[in-house]
């Protein structure tokens, strides 16, 4: 199993919690840095897509 390689949020602001991205083909990983637990939600690019879709009001085939 590798490590991920871990992406900060472009929106996060210096000393902000701040959310984090990895991605492996075929699975996203994302976490928040304030998180004391270090908790990882794992989920598919197609899911990711529809999250980010309703996010910013766009719809994408999936």
């Amino acid at each position: 199993m590798t490590t991920p390689t871990w992406q900060r949020s472009s929106y996060c602001q210096e000393g902000e919690a701040c959310v984090h991205i990895s991605a492996d083909p075929g699975t996203i990983h994302l976490t928040e840095s304030a998180d004391p637990a270090q908790t990882v939600l794992t989920t598919t690019p197609a899911a990711f897509a529809a999250l980010l879709g309703s996010l910013t009001g766009s719809v994408s085939a999936p």
